[in-house]
């Protein structure tokens, strides 16, 4: 059985994961008004990742015998300057979700609830990869500078990005591991 606490927060959590999605959304939608469909098809997939961490959470409240609260979702900017702004704002983005888990952790390892501490450690991980994958973007969008070419080439490559395969077989409705 989970703690009201930690349904509480969990829950919190849920719908910043939504809201996280509509963020990444919003993103490709600019990206795809600017003809950059390499960054839109980027970040149309990490909107689905998005997905596929609040659902993630929301069954796990479920699973402890817990119920899931959905609150409205507010509405994500719209607009950046540059491909550079939106990556930066992403990266930003993701450090908030980071320090978000990293509450939940304490407040789980607080309530002694050592299965959500489990299920955290997940999302812990997943944070590594999700700060890096986008800092690396950052990064070598920064070292482009004003290089408009550099730029296509890399809209061009990010347009191979494909759902990781634990978010894939959970949004094709496939059964999901817990690892």
């Amino acid at each position: 059985m989970i703690s009201s606490k930690l349904e509480e927060a969990i829950n919190d959590q849920i719908n910043f994961e939504f809201y996280s999605s509509y963020v990444y959304l919003a993103m490709s939608a600019w990206f795809k008004d600017q003809n950059f469909n390499g960054f839109a098809h980027w970040m149309e997939i990490q909107a689905r990742e998005e997905l596929f961490h609040a659902m993630k959470l929301f069954h796990f409240v479920f699973d402890r015998g817990g119920k899931v609260v959905l609150t409205a979702v507010k509405a994500p900017a719209g607009e950046w300057k540059t491909p550079q702004e939106a990556f930066r704002q992403a990266f930003e983005h993701e450090q908030t979700v980071t320090s978000r888990i990293s509450d939940l952790m304490d407040l789980a390892l607080t309530e002694r609830d050592h299965v959500a501490a489990t299920l955290l450690q997940w999302f812990i991980n997943e944070q590594i990869e999700e700060e890096s994958s986008v800092k690396s973007i950052v990064d070598q969008l920064r070292m482009m500078g004003a290089s408009q070419d550099s730029v296509f080439m890399l809209d061009r490559e990010l347009n191979v990005r494909q759902l990781g395969a634990q978010a894939s077989a959970y949004l094709n409705d496939q059964p999901l591991t817990t690892a």
